[in-house]
């Protein structure tokens, strides 16, 4: 009986940490470093998660909310490619910002659509992607060709 009781509270340990709801998006651990982008008007500055596992990237910003203005999500892929992004589960409006290696801006993709599946691509082979809050990138004057700085890019 005392066998039985160990065996079903470590079964209910493992429902409880591993069932559902550990499928749900959360925020990730946020840097602490600032990540700043170099635009014609000086540098913008935002407060970034860091999406650097497979995992990370997969789940990226799908079911949130919200996301303060001056927050956004780094992906990191394992080498320079072209990169396929989309909207699915992902309710907030983004601006998506392709860069390359060398840290310029290839390519943003504004004012997506939340939930949609149609492919987002990066247009040429790039190594990061950040997601902003849709509007961002007009709002504060990013475009293409500027560069971005953080420490996960190396520069």
């Amino acid at each position: 009986m005392r066998h039985f009781k160990q065996v079903a509270a470590f079964l209910i340990f493992l429902v409880l940490s591993f069932g559902p709801g550990a499928l749900v998006a959360g925020p990730l651990p946020v840097d602490s470093e600032r990540l700043f982008i170099d635009t014609s008007k000086g540098p913008v500055g935002f407060t970034v998660e860091l999406a650097l596992t497979p995992e990370n990237r997969a789940t990226g910003l799908m079911n949130r909310q919200s996301m303060a203005a001056d927050h956004g999500m780094l992906f990191r892929f394992d080498q320079t490619r072209d990169v396929l992004m989309w909207m699915k589960n992902t309710p907030l409006s983004l601006d998506m910002l392709f860069i390359a290696e060398n840290g310029r801006i290839a390519r943003i993709a504004e004012n997506t659509v939340p939930y949609s599946e149609t492919i987002i691509p990066s247009g040429s082979p790039v190594r990061y992607v950040l997601e902003l809050n849709a509007g961002t990138a007009a709002k504060t004057g990013v475009s293409v060709g500027d560069r971005v700085r953080h420490r996960v890019i190396g520069n």
